[in-house]
């Protein structure tokens, strides 16, 4: 994989991830040890991913879940549910990065952080979040339901 370029459209970015084909990835999830956190009455469902330098996913939310990063480090951006991000749904989280973020103003600013390998972040539910992949990452997410 290659790190992806500053011009490339968000529609155009190649980052696997999504439903897997538990059949075929089978031994992958077995071997996986899922971090220990729980929700009551809520189950998971993973998600494996393999994502380029430079992709990653902008602003959206759903449920709430855990990422795990496997190999690489992944940067989140978060904002609570009443704080919509300004962001260009064809953009990618890069272009928002380089374009956008250095014109927030101090009260628009998003949570963020660093996962690198080994480490999880909890993403509650309905929180807007986008994220950037620093290196070519792995990574697994749970999403609870």
């Amino acid at each position: 994989m290659k790190p992806q370029k500053l011009d490339t459209l968000g529609n155009e970015t190649f980052y696997w991830f999504g439903d897997n084909n538990y059949t075929e990835w089978e031994e992958l999830f077995l071997a996986y040890h899922p971090p220990s956190y729980r929700l009551p009455k809520l189950t998971g469902a993973y998600s494996y991913g393999v994502a380029a330098a430079g992709t990653g996913v902008p602003f959206h939310f759903h449920g709430p879940g855990f990422a795990e990063v496997i190999y690489g480090r992944k940067r989140w951006f978060m904002y609570p549910p009443h704080q919509m991000p300004h962001f260009h749904p064809n953009r990618t989280t890069l272009q928002w990065l380089v374009e956008d973020y250095p014109k927030l103003p101090p009260s628009g600013m998003p949570l963020e952080c660093t996962v690198g390998p080994g480490e999880v972040i909890y993403f509650p539910d309905h929180w807007w979040h986008g994220t950037l992949n620093i290196d070519t990452s792995v990574f697994i997410s749970t999403f609870l339901g």
